[in-house]
């Protein structure tokens, strides 16, 4: 085989180089990227000794179930991602679908039941109403918790309504007990990386929670691996718990 093959193709494609030529290549793009990693790790560990902001005013939501307050969206965890989802009049395909965009993001967003075992909790909020959402949400064969902001001033407070229109982004809180506080937000490419479980991990205030993790003292840690199970057998495990 030659060293250098012939590119026949009309199409725009990467420079074809031997097999060594190719290894030589990856292994300097693996040093950078190897590098980029701990950069981001080191991010997450900057991220999860940001300060915390407390919310005190009391929000409605409505959901399948009824009214529910913030502290609800928590589902009993002790912290939550909260995608603010535009979907209201203005908006590209109202009233029938919600922003492409943000569709096209939650169209990756990972089961969350792993990321359930760590004490974190997934929910959507609109400002569209309840029947809006819900109608959307069968079509889009979604399974997540999303509620209607319709009719409070949780969008307008947080930024995601203005005068200038409907604004998208992920916020994370932490509650102790019945106290919430807000830790984190992201929006626009900031959102790109999402999607995974570590990536979610990696915003939230207690990240992975695992030995050998770059965290204050006291945040929850349990040796790597170790609560990892199927996502259908989660039931039959016991969480592990640690400090």
């Amino acid at each position: 085989m030659p060293a250098q093959a012939k590119q026949t193709s009309q199409k725009a494609m990467p420079k074809i180089v031997s097999a060594a030529e190719w290894q030589k290549a990856h292994e300097a793009l693996m040093k950078k990227e190897k590098a980029a990693t701990k950069v981001r790790d080191g991010l997450a560990a900057e991220r999860r000794r940001q300060p915390m902001t407390r919310i005190d005013k009391v929000y409605e939501f409505e959901g399948p179930a009824g009214k529910s307050a913030l502290i609800d969206l928590f589902d009993g965890r002790d912290q939550l991602l909260l995608y603010h989802f535009m979907f209201a009049p203005g908006v590209h395909g109202w009233p029938k679908g919600g922003c492409v965009g943000c569709s096209f993001f939650v169209d990756q967003i990972c089961d969350p039941v792993h990321l359930n075992q760590r004490d974190v909790s997934l929910a959507m909020v609109s400002r569209a109403p309840l029947a809006n959402i819900e109608a959307y949400r069968k079509r889009m064969g979604w399974q997540f918790p999303w509620y209607s902001s319709a009719g409070s001033d949780f969008n307008a407070d947080f930024g995601m309504t203005t005068a200038e229109g409907e604004n998208h982004g992920l916020s994370v809180f932490l509650r102790d007990g019945w106290d919430i506080y807000r830790t984190y937000f992201t929006t626009a490419r900031g959102l790109e990386y999402l999607g995974s479980t570590w990536s979610f991990f990696d915003i939230t205030p207690y990240g992975r929670q695992e030995i050998g993790e770059d965290s204050p003292p006291g945040w929850p840690q349990t040796p790597p691996l170790s609560w990892w199970h199927r996502h259908d057998e989660y039931g039959q495990a016991k969480r592990p718990q640690g400090k």
